[in-house]
């Protein structure tokens, strides 16, 4: 079976609909979201090509919940690997410029969450580095490491120097 386009996500689905399906799951991880045009396969063993002709989400990846097939059998929906992340949360907002100055200066992949977040506090997201982890205990940035399903990958900005 080779998918083209994305039909919809689970949070779109009415409770009684989402209860009535039978769910199979496509496990990926963060890095695999950017990817328009690639196999998987189900929990339940089934293989499904990938080969998406627009992108899936308003940024262009596929988004945890994403429903890949929905059939009269179920649906075959995308549940996102937790990826182990540093979530960092300055105490002002100078810690916060000269954090996330050192951090850029590595050209590390950020997020940032306001205080309304899943978070409840204005942090910075990072996938996990040993170094970055050195330089939060050697600053006394504080922050916590934790497996997190992230709402869109990480993924490096094009620049130059």
């Amino acid at each position: 079976m080779i998918v083209e386009s994305i039909a919809g996500n689970l949070a779109q689905l009415d409770p009684a609909e989402l209860e009535r399906a039978h769910v199979e799951r496509v496990v990926l991880p963060s890095a695999a979201l950017v990817r328009r045009i690639q196999r998987v396969t189900t929990d339940h063993g089934r293989e499904i090509g990938l080969r998406l002709s627009a992108p899936p989400g308003p940024d262009g990846d596929l988004r945890d919940g994403d429903i890949l097939v929905r059939d009269d059998h179920g649906l075959v929906v995308v549940s996102v690997e937790a990826t182990d992340v540093l979530v960092i949360a300055p105490r002002s907002i100078h810690e916060m410029g000269v954090t996330a100055h050192a951090l850029g200066n590595r050209h590390l992949q950020a997020q940032f969450f306001d205080a309304g977040s899943e978070y409840g506090a204005e942090v910075m997201v990072v996938q996990y580095d040993h170094t970055v982890q050195d330089y939060l205990d050697h600053h006394r940035v504080p922050y916590a490491r934790q497996d997190r399903v992230m709402p869109v990958p990480f993924r490096h900005a094009g620049h130059t120097h």
